[in-house]
């Protein structure tokens, strides 16, 4: 609706004198006309190769040239790498869930959500339990009034799984950063590719292994700085040797500016001032 309202009050400014118009494509979003305005802007900007392709395949009247990649971005201020938290946050977060306790934590960050993949998750840590590793797994992520029942769902199939004390489920957290930074690995499994993979990135900022399946942003971020996390897609046995194979033997995150967010604004400010030189169409 935002940019509705928008570009319906632009193309009512005087073409000589108004400003210039500038969408940014987050998310791949469904097709349909309401959609296509995020495609009208002079300059369209979007945060991932992956969204880039999604734009010309479905909107294939969009000149290439109109859009730009700007990968969205992590201050790394806030996200150093090594960083842990202090002694007694992990104390307090043990002592409420003591299953995870000495065990290596894999943690799968998102939303209750049919789409994230928890039900890969679990499967993947019960095949992981009978090859004898210690892992406990973090469902690190809220429900909505719409998604209990799906909740509930997850929840039978942990404790009919034998998985009650391998599994827990954190609901909606304000210290993730936290979480993620006591994680042996970092999990992202969603079943649809995902536009960027703003957490994932967060993960390896901090530098926890990171796996995720080999599709959309995730595989951007993944081929760019840990390709050792890549997932074979649809393959479960397959990614659970390679989880496996993380936990055992632990390949280093390399430290480095990766996608910073720096990059992304000085990116966003040079465009807009290349598109003020532009002549007006």
């Amino acid at each position: 609706v935002p940019a509705w309202i928008a570009w319906l009050a632009w193309r009512g400014m005087n073409p000589a004198t108004r400003p210039r118009f500038v969408t940014t494509v987050h998310g791949m979003y469904g097709v349909n006309r309401y959609s296509r305005i995020m495609t009208q802007g002079e300059r369209v900007i979007a945060v991932s190769n992956t969204v880039r392709d999604y734009i010309l395949r479905e909107y294939p009247d969009t000149p290439p040239w109109r859009i730009q990649v700007i990968h969205r971005g992590v201050d790394g201020q806030a996200y150093p790498h090594g960083w842990k938290p202090d002694p007694a946050w992990q104390q307090a977060f043990y002592a409420q869930f003591p299953d995870a306790a000495g065990k290596q934590i894999l943690t799968l960050p998102g939303r209750i959500t049919r789409l994230k993949g928890h039900e890969d998750f679990i499967e993947l840590i019960a095949r992981l339990k009978r090859r004898g590793l210690p892992g406990h797994g973090l469902i690190v992520g809220g429900a909505s009034a719409s998604k209990q029942r799906y909740l509930h769902k997850l929840r039978y199939r942990v404790r009919s799984m034998g998985l009650a004390a391998d599994i827990s489920f954190t609901g909606q957290r304000d210290d993730l950063k936290n979480i993620l930074a006591i994680s042996n690995l970092v999990l992202s499994l969603s079943t649809q590719p995902e536009s960027f993979g703003r957490t994932t990135l967060e993960a390896l900022r901090l530098g926890v292994p990171t796996a995720g399946y080999e599709r959309g942003g995730v595989g951007e971020i993944l081929r760019t700085i840990y390709p050792a996390g890549l997932l074979p897609l649809d393959r479960l046995d397959e990614s659970c040797q390679r989880i496996a194979q993380l936990l055992q033997h632990p390949e280093p995150v390399p430290v480095g500016e990766f996608f910073p967010l720096q990059a992304m604004l000085d990116q966003t400010l040079a465009l807009y001032a290349q598109l003020v030189r532009t002549p007006r169409r």
